[in-house]
């Protein structure tokens, strides 16, 4: 793994647009339903068990949270979305620190959008889905929690969901957006994962 990440320390937390960092340099920002495992990403990807913390509770994340790797560049998580036991004011206020920091961000330069593959597709992921094609925004998918099946069936729902995407996004948008199976919990796909990331951060081969 690129030694960059495994550098990886939490920055701060922002629970409004004011309280975000300068908006320079490069973010990449990881978003998905509560319990999809995005925690467990962060953690995998960096190889720290707890740079991210993992809550049973779903739900639980509730602000954004910047990590920094270096001074120009940051790996963003965002908070997890459509879990039915939130309020609906709490849930409300996350869709609009939502909206204000991908809308605002000229820093972000691609979304990892991660699925639990026995779940792909729900309502709010397409939402999402949708706001990133009228941005032309990047948009990598991790199918994670991959292990929990078989590999015909993991791979018959990667083709599905590269088939919506194709289906129903601008062709021209469709070829900055990818679709992998992934396993945080197994650490299985890491490597297609470093280099996306190398690509969107501007990073040098040998980094």
């Amino acid at each position: 793994m690129p030694q960059l990440f495994r550098q990886a320390r939490f920055l701060l937390s922002a629970n409004s647009p004011k309280q975000f960092p300068d908006d320079s340099g490069y973010e990449v920002a990881f978003v998905g339903r509560s319990n999809c495992g995005k925690s467990t990403t962060l953690n995998a990807l960096c190889q720290q068990k707890n740079l991210a913390k993992v809550s049973k509770t779903p739900g639980r994340t509730q602000m954004i949270n910047f990590f920094q790797l270096d001074e120009q560049r940051r790996l963003v998580d965002l908070p997890g979305y459509g879990y039915a036991q939130v309020s609906r004011k709490k849930s409300g206020h996350w869709s609009q620190l939502l909206d204000r920091y991908c809308q605002s961000r000229h820093s972000l330069s691609g979304i990892v959008l991660i699925m639990d593959i026995r779940h792909p597709l729900k309502e709010l992921d397409q939402i999402l889905l949708d706001w990133a094609q009228t941005t032309g925004m990047p948009v990598h998918i991790l199918l994670n929690k991959s292990d929990k099946l078989g590999r015909g069936e993991a791979n018959r729902v990667r083709f599905e969901v590269s088939d919506f995407i194709a289906k129903h996004t601008h062709p021209d948008v469709a070829k900055s957006w990818d679709v992998q199976t992934f396993s945080a919990q197994k650490k299985q796909g890491l490597d297609e994962v470093y280099t996306l990331l190398k690509k969107w951060f501007r990073m040098a081969p040998q980094e």
